[in-house]
C-alpha cells in the first residue's frame, strides 16, 4: 500500500443525488439519521439538498443544526441564477443562502450542447451565470463549490468552452472545482486524461469528480481522476442515484484508503464502513447488495472445498484484505468468539459485557440465530438493546405483561371505507386487562388497544409516539407465504428516536413484536434512570 498520507476530501451526496434513486423517499428524520451517521463516519462534505425544492430540504438545513455535527460541513445545493435575473434576486440563491450551510453546491452547464438547447441562452450569459451565482456566496463568505454539469462530454466536444466555463467559476472565487461525468458513460483513461488537464491548468484549486454509474465505471472513474491529481471526490453511500446510481463512496473510500494511501475518513473510522453502509440501506428501505464489495455481506464468504481450506490456512489466499479492516466479517468456519468484540463494543458500557466472553458468545448466538429467521439490527438499535437484556436476564429484564391474545378484525363494508378494530388480552400481575380499540389500520388499532391497556400502569407511554412505518420481504422466492421484517420509528420525549424490528410471515405479528420491543426498551430504560 501507497502511504502517502495525502488527503482525499469526500463529499457525500446521499442526502440529495441519492433520493433520486427510483424508489427511494427519505423523511426529515431518515435525513438527519443518515447525516449524523456520516458525519460519525467521517466524510468531510454532507450535502444536504436544495432549499428551493420542497419543505422538506428547506426544513433539513434548520434541524440539522440541532443534532450532533462535529466533523462534516453540511452543503446546500442549487443551480446557477436563472437567466436574465440578477444572482442578488434569484429566489435559488436566496434560498441558499437562507439555509445556513456554511458550503453551498452551484451546479452549471460545462457542455455546450446544454448551454444552447436545454438553457437556450449565449454561450456568454451561461459564462456570466456560472460566474455571478458563484460570487454572490464568496461573497457572503461561504465556500463555493462549482458542480460542471456534464464536464467530460462537455470537454470531448469543445474543450476550449469547457474550460472557459470553469476558469469563470475559478474567477468568481470558486474553491473547489467538481468535474461531473454526469452521463455516466465516460471511460477511465479519458477522465484520467481530462482531470490531469484541469488540474494542471488550475494548479492552486482544488479539483474534484462527480461520476455516475452508467457504464458501471464510476468508482473507477474517480480513482482515475484521483490518480490525475484530483483531491474531492463525489458520491453517495452504496451508489443509490438515478439511473444507474453513483460512485459508490464505500468502494472508493476503501481503496483510497487501503490500496492508493490517502486518508479520506477520519481517524480508525474505516472500520464503520460496513455498518454505516448496512445502516442507510435499512433507512432507505433497500435490500443490500450481498456481493458488494467490502462491504457486502458477502464480500468475504467462502463456500468450501479448496477455498476453505486455503483460507484457514492462510486468509490471504482468498481475500485481498482483511475484512476487519472496514467492519466487515469472514464467513467460514470460524471460532465461536469471531464477532463477539463487536458485540462488547456496541454494548460493554451499558451492560458491562466487555470482559464477559460467555456473555458475548450468547449474545452473538443469539443475534445469528435472529439473523437467520430475517432479522436485521443495524437500524434497530432498540430491538437489538432488547436481545441483549433478554439474553442477560433477569438483573437486566424482566416482563412487564403476559400477553394472553390479541386480536385484529377488518370489516369492508362494499362501497365503504374499511373499519379495523384490535382487541388485546394481557395479564399484569394479579389483574387482567382486555381492551379494544379502533384504529386506521390493524397497527394501529394493535397499538391503540395495548396503549389503552398499559396507560393508566405507565403514564409516559403518552409520549411514546410512532414516527414511520416500513416492511421488507425477507425471503421473497416464497410469495405470499414470504416472511416479512417491520422496522419501525418511534420517538419519545425522554429516550429521543429509536427503532424497533419484528419478523414473521404474519406482518400484524411481526409489527406487534416491533411494538412490544419499543414499550419494554421504553420502560425498561426510564425505570433504570429512576
Amino acid at each position: 500500500m501507497n502511504q502517502n498520507n495525502e488527503r482525499v476530501w469526500i463529499y457525500d451526496t446521499t442526502l440529495r443525488d441519492g433520493t433520486q434513486a427510483e424508489g427511494v423517499s427519505l423523511s426529515l428524520e431518515d435525513k438527519l439519521l443518515i447525516a449524523e451517521r456520516l458525519d460519525d463516519l467521517g466524510v468531510d462534505y454532507i450535502e444536504g439538498g436544495y432549499p428551493l425544492s420542497n419543505p422538506k430540504d428547506k426544513a433539513f438545513f434548520a434541524d440539522v443544526r440541532k443534532r450532533k455535527i462535529s466533523h462534516a460541513k453540511i452543503a446546500a445545493f442549487g443551480m446557477t441564477r436563472r437567466r436574465n435575473t440578477k444572482a442578488a434576486d434569484d429566489a435559488g440563491m436566496q434560498a441558499l443562502l437562507a439555509s445556513g450551510a456554511p458550503a453551498v453546491t452551484i451546479v452549471g452547464k460545462s457542455w455546450d450542447m446544454h448551454v444552447t438547447q436545454v438553457l437556450a441562452v449565449s454561450e456568454q450569459e451561461n459564462l456570466d451565470m456560472i460566474g455571478e451565482s458563484l460570487a454572490l456566496f464568496v461573497q457572503a463568505g461561504l465556500e463555493a463549490i462549482y458542480d460542471a454539469e456534464h464536464f467530460f462530454d462537455g470537454y470531448r466536444a469543445n474543450p476550449e468552452f469547457a474550460m472557459r466555463t470553469l476558469n469563470a467559476a475559478v474567477q468568481a472565487g470558486a474553491a473547489t472545482l467538481a468535474l461531473c461525468d454526469t452521463n455516466g458513460g465516460s471511460l477511465p483513461e479519458f477522465i484520467y486524461q481530462a482531470t490531469g488537464e484541469v488540474v494542471k491548468r488550475f494548479p492552486s484549486l482544488r479539483v474534484g469528480v462527480h461520476c455516475h454509474n452508467d457504464a458501471g465505471l464510476a468508482a473507477a472513474n474517480s480513482l482515475a481522476a484521483v490518480g490525475a491529481g484530483a483531491r474531492h471526490v463525489q458520491g453517495t453511500m452504496n451508489g443509490i442515484g438515478e439511473r444507474c446510481g453513483n460512485a459508490d463512496l464505500t468502494t472508493v473510500i476503501a481503496n483510497l484508503q487501503l490500496k492508493c494511501g490517502y486518508s479520506c475518513l477520519k481517524d480508525d473510522s474505516l472500520a464503520k464502513l460496513t455498518e454505516a453502509s448496512r445502516y442507510v440501506y435499512e433507512v432507505v428501505n433497500m435490500l443490500p447488495r450481498e456481493n458488494q464489495p467490502f462491504v457486502g455481506a458477502s464480500a468475504f464468504t467462502h463456500k468450501g472445498g479448496m477455498h476453505v481450506h486455503a483460507v484457514q490456512r492462510n486468509t490471504a489466499t482468498y481475500e485481498h484484505i482483511d475484512p476487519a479492516v472496514v467492519g466487515n466479517t469472514r464467513k467460514i468456519l470460524v471460532s465461536e468468539l469471531a464477532g463477539a468484540s463487536n458485540i462488547a463494543a456496541k454494548t460493554g458500557e451499558k451492560f458491562g459485557l466487555a470482559a464477559d466472553k460467555d456473555l458475548q458468545r450468547k449474545v452473538l448466538t443469539a443475534v445469528q440465530d435472529m439473523e437467520n429467521e430475517g432479522y436485521q439490527f443495524e437500524l434497530a438499535d432498540a430491538s437489538f438493546e432488547m436481545l441483549v437484556r433478554r439474553t442477560i436476564g433477569a438483573t437486566r429484564y424482566h416482563t412487564f405483561w403476559e400477553l394472553d391474545h390479541y386480536r385484529c378484525v377488518i370489516l369492508q363494508v362494499n362501497g365503504g371505507r374499511p373499519s379495523t378494530e384490535a382487541i388485546v388480552k394481557l395479564r399484569v400481575e394479579d389483574r387482567t386487562l382486555h381492551t379494544v380499540a379502533e384504529g386506521d389500520g390493524p397497527i394501529n388499532a394493535l397499538d391503540g388497544a395495548l396503549r389503552k391497556a398499559l396507560k393508566p400502569l405507565y403514564k409516559s407511554l403518552d409520549k411514546l409516539a410512532l414516527v414511520d412505518y416500513k416492511v421488507r420481504v425477507v425471503n421473497p422466492k416464497a410469495g405470499t407465504a414470504a416472511k416479512v421484517r417491520v422496522i419501525i420509528e418511534f420517538h419519545d420525549a425522554t429516550m429521543g428516536y429509536f427503532h424497533t424490528v419484528g419478523v414473521d410471515t404474519n406482518i400484524i405479528h411481526a409489527s406487534f413484536r416491533a411494538l412490544q420491543d419499543a414499550i419494554e426498551y421504553k420502560l425498561l430504560n426510564e425505570g433504570e434512570k429512576a
